[in-house]
Formats: structure tokens, C-alpha cells, sequence
């Protein structure tokens, strides 16, 4: 394929933006796949939704919208596209497909996963239930669909103190991220329990005390790797680091931290505030996407940590998705009705 054209221009965009972390080589072949991405979305009518943790090659040029999961949630919900593509993980999509039932929601790959949205099923939330009756549940969005069926609200990382605060309540469920349930219990002047969960030593219902979050031991297999002595051994080479860390690390990070929001709030902290240096405590990507965006900005990342289940989307598989319009995103009518219904309950708060 000859490399000039729309080729050229933008390899040279993506030279100009990405250089530095892509060999230039490799740009030239993404460079070509971006061309016909863009070209065959608009023939096919297609929005691409791209969170913050894709690759810079995908983020900064064929993503229509980019952001958290909130930003995405909010953007799917407006859209009139006919197919939305959704660069992320499988439980996005689903939410996508669960705001936009009659349309066509396509991921890139059949193995983008998630640990944590794997960590509970919706027997579990039923069980929870069961055992504190009345308490009401709320499922962070990174969760699948049947999870979501089970729950009064959702919240993300970004609106999960106003969700709760929303409740007017003392006691919650909140799951299934142990480390978030943490760090918002400790915002909302709550404390964390985590009920047995061997069959053989379940009693039922249980009294919940008042003031207490009910927890689930479910993990962010990125999140859960940050640690306080990555920060002291940071600080230590960089004193006047800022150290940012997302609200799925421990309680014990995030409190070691100068700031905790979620990608979207840390993109936008980079973004307003200035600092010598940067450390960015949350899947390593989205410091290449910061670096790219932000000339200026000294970004330090832990660059051992990348989600395997967000690297499963490539430019190679996002055309090939709309080549062959594969994999479509299928959830049940019946489970779309109950979980939206938690959804829109989040959206509304915002």
C-alpha cells in the first residue's frame, strides 16, 4: 500500500504526537489501519468508544469519544450512532448495549475480561440480599450485566461518595471492589465488613450495625499490585513528586497519595495543576495517553502494570470488527430492563 495521501498526513500526526513512545516503524503500520478505521466507520455509521486505558495509537486517533466509565456511560446514552464500537473491556460494552438496546454494540475482542467484574456472580448479590434484607446494594459499574440486574444503583469510581450519599442510608452493600468500598467508606464516615462466604458457616438474615458498608473481596488485578513502598521508593528518587492513585488501590495507597480520582479526574489533575513530576498509580497506559496529549508534563509511571484484558484491543481487531461486524455484545431483555434501571439512577445523580 503506497504511503502517502491521508496515509501520510496522518503518520505524520501520530509521528508528531507519539513519537517518542512508538518506533516509528510500528507507526506506520497503525498508521495505515487508523486510515481505515476512520474511513470505514462513517461508511458504516459507526461510533468508537474508547476508555482512557487504550493504547495511544487507538486512544488519540480513531476513539470518537474517549474517557472513564462514566464519561462512556453518559456519551452512549446521547449518541443516535447505528454501531458503537466499544474499546474497552467486556462489562463496558454491556453497559453500552444496556443503554442501547436496539443498537448494535460490537467489542474488538472475545477475551477482554475483567478479574474484578469476575470476583461475584448475581446468585451472590441475591444471597447478599437475602442475608440483609432491606440494606440497599450498590454494584460499581466495572461488574457484569446479570450483577447490575440485582442492584438499586451503580456508581463508578468518580460518583461513588455522591451514590452513596444519594441513599440516605447508614448501611449499604457495596460491591464488588474491596479496595473501593474502603476508600469510600472512609469518605462517607463509614466502616468496612465483609460477611462469610462458606456455605457451611452462613447464618441468616444477619443484623447489619448501623454505619457499615457490606463488602465483597473482589480486586482490580492492576490496582491491587500498587503498593506504599512504590511511593516511598518514588519519592525518595523524586521528592517533589505528585502522586496520584486511583480509588482501587488500597485504602492504605491512596491514602499514601497527594491526589485519588478516577482516570478521568487524574487526567484533568495532570491537566490544570502543575508539578515537577507526576506518578501515575493506575493501569500504565493511560500515562502513554497523558504523555502524548501533555509535551510538557513529566509522567513517571510503573510501566510493569497493564491490564491484560485491555490489551486484548488492537487496532487490528477494532477494523476487523467493523469489516465483519464481530463480536456483537448480546444481553437479555429481561436482564437490560432491570439493569438499566439501575444505570439510569446513576446517571441521573451524575
Amino acid at each position: 500500500m503506497g504511503f502517502d495521501g491521508p496515509y501520510a498526513d496522518t503518520f505524520e500526526r501520530m509521528q508528531e504526537m507519539m513519537g517518542d513512545l512508538v518506533p516509528e516503524f510500528e507507526l506506520r503500520e497503525k498508521a495505515e489501519l487508523v486510515v481505515q478505521i476512520n474511513r470505514l466507520k462513517k461508511e458504516r455509521k459507526a461510533l468508537i468508544l474508547g476508555h482512557n486505558y487504550m493504547e495511544p495509537a487507538l486512544f488519540h486517533t480513531v476513539a470518537d469519544v474517549t474517557g472513564d466509565s462514566l464519561e462512556l456511560c453518559r456519551q452512549a446514552a446521547r449518541t443516535d450512532a447505528e454501531i458503537l464500537v466499544f474499546c474497552g473491556v467486556e462489562f463496558m460494552a454491556e453497559t453500552a448495549k444496556i443503554i442501547n438496546p436496539t443498537r448494535t454494540v460490537l467489542i474488538p475482542s472475545q477475551k477482554a475480561g475483567c478479574s474484578l467484574a469476575s470476583s461475584i456472580t448475581a446468585a451472590d448479590v441475591r444471597e447478599l440480599k437475602r442475608r440483609y434484607p432491606g440494606v440497599p446494594v450498590v454494584t460499581y459499574i466495572n461488574s457484569y450485566a446479570d450483577v447490575k440486574a440485582e442492584t438499586d444503583i451503580c456508581c463508578t469510581s468518580g460518583n461513588a461518595v455522591a451514590v452513596v450519599e444519594s441513599l440516605g442510608t447508614d448501611s449499604v452493600i457495596f460491591i464488588p471492589d474491596e479496595y473501593l468500598a474502603a476508600n469510600v467508606a472512609r469518605e462517607t464516615g463509614k466502616h468496612v465488613i465483609f460477611p462469610e462466604t462458606d456455605p457451611r458457616k452462613i447464618q441468616a438474615p444477619s443484623t447489619v450495625i448501623d454505619k457499615v458498608f457490606v463488602g465483597w473481596h473482589g480486586k482490580c488485578e492492576v490496582h491491587e499490585k500498587f503498593t506504599t513502598e512504590d511511593i516511598a521508593r518514588v519519592r525518595l528518587q523524586f521528592p517533589d513528586v505528585v502522586v496520584l492513585a486511583h480509588p482501587e488501590c488500597s485504602p492504605e495507597v491512596t491514602a499514601a497519595a497527594d491526589f485519588t480520582g478516577s482516570t478521568s479526574a487524574m487526567i484533568k489533575y495532570v491537566d490544570k495543576v502543575n508539578a515537577p513530576h507526576y506518578l501515575l498509580l493506575t493501569e500504565c497506559a493511560m500515562g502513554d495517553n497523558i504523555i502524548a496529549a501533555h509535551k510538557d508534563r513529566d509522567i513517571l509511571r510503573l510501566c510493569s502494570v497493564r491490564c491484560p484484558h485491555m490489551q486484548q484491543i488492537t487496532l487490528q481487531d477494532t477494523l476487523a470488527a467493523l469489516q465483519l461486524l464481530r463480536y456483537k455484545v448480546d444481553v437479555p431483555a429481561d436482564i437490560i430492563v432491570k439493569a438499566k434501571r439501575a444505570i439510569d439512577r446513576m446517571l441521573a445523580i451524575g
